[in-house]
């Protein structure tokens, strides 16, 4: 590891960034280097707008990678190298704004039928449930499962941050099943290694093959279970920032976009059309059009 690269590790680690940030920081400056074949310290301005360039039309991707790309080349230049450059001088893209995939009830019903391993269940069952990201479900330790108040403490979440979500009793009579069967000792669903806990790499590629077995076309990974656990609780007529506090949101405006996909709150809603008089006379004789 060079010295350039040990510095900003422990910048991020001082500032406590998650392991995945640092990761990914240290993955995209190394690509940076790399691409140029030389140190970044020697490198400026004009090099991070080339490569920018380059990622966004020869690798083509996408605009929150190439955000992300700026970020961590922003943070190494600012905060490690010191350098007196302001926020403007870091072209972000413009994210396209997307509407999360969400599954109907029968639908994570038929995904969850087609994990057979226990515990595997029990993760995916934890991002529906309770709205965990995948890489809080898997990061859980018995400890954090308070059965007395029907709550799951998240700690260290995205931001730092700790926070309690819901315990749902079919979840918690599932876990306690596998508890039984598992005894785990540090965390609730342990790894290869000891003292690790399963990767989220294995639950996508798992939560991937049951979506294909059930048959369900869209496009699903544990993320979406958790985008359908807030959809569905606005659909049952939970409070907006009720649902915030679940998810771990800073942002109100983060939670509302769920509002967006939700049938029942949008066709709850009555036109201005339908408050309208009908109109009268020979206008009201017209035929529709098309026919």
């Amino acid at each position: 590891m060079t010295p350039l690269r040990n510095r900003m590790i422990e910048d991020m680690r001082l500032r406590n960034f998650s392991a995945c940030t640092q990761r990914s920081y240290v993955h995209y400056v190394a690509d940076y280097a790399l691409y140029f074949n030389t140190s970044p310290e020697h490198l400026g301005l004009d090099d991070i707008r080339t490569c920018q360039l380059y990622l966004t039309e020869q690798r083509q991707l996408s605009a929150s990678s190439i955000n992300t790309f700026v970020s961590a080349v922003q943070f190494l230049y600012t905060v490690t190298l010191e350098m007196p450059w302001g926020n403007n001088r870091f072209v972000r893209m413009k994210v396209p704004e997307k509407l999360p995939v969400v599954l109907s009830q029968a639908e994570v019903t038929a995904l969850l039928h087609y994990v057979g391993i226990l515990k595997h269940r029990a993760v995916l069952m934890l991002c529906y449930g309770s709205g965990l990201r995948i890489s809080e479900a898997v990061s859980l330790k018995a400890a954090h499962i308070d059965s007395a108040r029907m709550l799951i403490r998240v700690e260290k979440g995205k931001g730092a941050k700790d926070r309690y979500t819901v315990l749902s009793q079919t979840l918690l009579n599932l876990l306690r099943r596998y508890w039984k069967i598992q005894r785990p000792k540090d965390y609730l669903f342990p790894g290869s290694q000891p003292g690790t806990h399963i990767q989220p790499g294995t639950i996508q590629e798992i939560c991937r093959d049951a979506c294909r077995m059930a048959g369900i076309e869209k496009r699903v990974t544990p993320h979406t279970l958790r985008h359908s656990f807030a959809t569905h609780l606005l659909e049952n007529g939970t409070d907006t920032r009720a649902i915030q506090v679940l998810l771990g949101h800073t942002r109100i405006d983060t939670t509302a976009r769920y509002t967006a996909v939700t049938p029942h709150t949008v066709s709850a809603i009555v036109s201005p059309l339908d408050r309208a008089k009908p109109p009268r006379g020979k206008a009201a004789s017209h035929k529709a059009p098309g026919q």
